[in-house]
């Protein structure tokens, strides 16, 4: 898979998914190209985006008539009450299934924007204007569009692939210190993923490498049927951390932290040894990013919500690193995951 430049200088990362394939831009501005990669046959498109990037100055133009439509700021946005404000907005303006939509801000835009493109008349297209590192390296690539429920995150939504994706860097320089350190939680992973070293690139060569090691996944395995599961590395405890609530942690955070107890645990089953748990905690650490758990948790709520993860089909499961990479390892006892827990407390 080649990366190249293109659009005027930005870099381009191809999703390879055949006649759902679609690229990737990114660089400094790039969502001034907006009207450059909305498909041709488009008559109108709603743009979707958050008040806190309204407020922030980041706005495109489609090249088209457009509509823009304000949601609320935060995660608490994806809610299916939210996507149903939005899909009535749409219907009451006109919008048809020859129309699309264009999603502008970080991965809470863009998976309530993707959903609701995914749903709304059955499916109109989506194009996803990145505007948060954790966007950029993860929630805007890949398809995968949802809300959330009381129960746990992400629980509906919907595989919806963009016909594009602008990943903005100069929108960065917006964004508050935390907002950062979140994304580069989920940069941290991709150290692991693909063994990648990212501390020698420019930050939207990172950002290009991130995409790009996603992108191989996602061609591989679209509907995380198997390999695509990878991608959710340190995630199993992070969504419990959120499910569970009362932390001061961004997800990004949560991540690192989550990292640092898959290590553990791999440790503890035999799958690597105590230098690559090191080296685990080396890379959260260089990004300054927490190690341990947030003080008050409660490690029987958070085993218990460990089971209401989408990848415990058969019993408990956790993405692991081994010698053969990561992979997922069930059947986890409840005992072990307690006694890890406390070795991150």
């Amino acid at each position: 898979m080649s990366v190249e430049t293109g659009l005027k200088g930005a870099i381009q990362v191809p999703v390879d998914l055949g006649e759902r394939a679609y690229d990737v831009w990114v660089g400094p501005g790039v969502r001034h190209c907006l009207a450059d990669v909305i498909p041709g046959d488009v008559g109108r498109v709603a743009v979707v985006t958050q008040a806190a990037v309204a407020d922030a100055g980041i706005t495109v133009d489609p090249g088209v008539e457009h509509r823009v439509f304000i949601t609320d700021n935060g995660e608490q946005i994806k809610t299916l009450s939210a996507v149903e404000e939005l899909c009535r907005e749409f219907a009451q303006w006109g919008l048809t299934r020859r129309d699309a939509v264009v999603a502008v801000g970080g991965g809470a835009v863009t998976d309530l924007g993707g959903f609701a493109a995914a749903v709304y008349h059955r499916g109109i297209r989506v194009v996803f204007v990145s505007t948060t590192l954790l966007g950029q390296i993860d929630a805007s690539v890949g398809g995968k569009t949802g809300v959330n429920l009381p129960e746990g995150k992400n629980l509906v939504g919907a595989f919806w692939q963009p016909s594009a994706v602008l990943c903005d860097t100069e929108a960065l320089d917006t964004l508050p210190p935390e907002e950062m350190r979140s994304g580069l939680g989920e940069m941290a992973k991709y150290h692991f993923i693909a063994d990648a070293n990212l501390h020698s690139l420019s930050l939207p060569e990172r950002i290009a490498r991130c995409v790009q090691i996603k992108a191989e996944v996602v061609a591989a395995d679209e509907r995380e049927a198997g390999r695509r599961a990878v991608l959710n590395y340190g995630h199993t405890l992070a969504h419990a951390l959120e499910a569970h609530g009362g932390y001061d942690l961004r997800h990004g955070e949560a991540v690192a932290v989550g990292l640092i107890y898959a290590a553990e645990l791999a440790h503890r089953t035999g799958r690597i040894d105590a230098e690559r748990v090191d080296e685990h905690r080396r890379v959260v650490d260089g990004y300054r990013l927490p190690t341990r758990l947030p003080e008050g948790v409660d490690s029987d709520a958070i085993v218990g919500l460990f089971s209401r993860d989408k990848k415990a089909v058969d019993g408990v499961t956790f993405m692991l690193d081994g010698p053969d990479g990561i992979q997922p390892v069930a059947g986890l006892e409840p005992a072990l995951l307690r006694e890890t827990l406390e070795a991150v407390r």
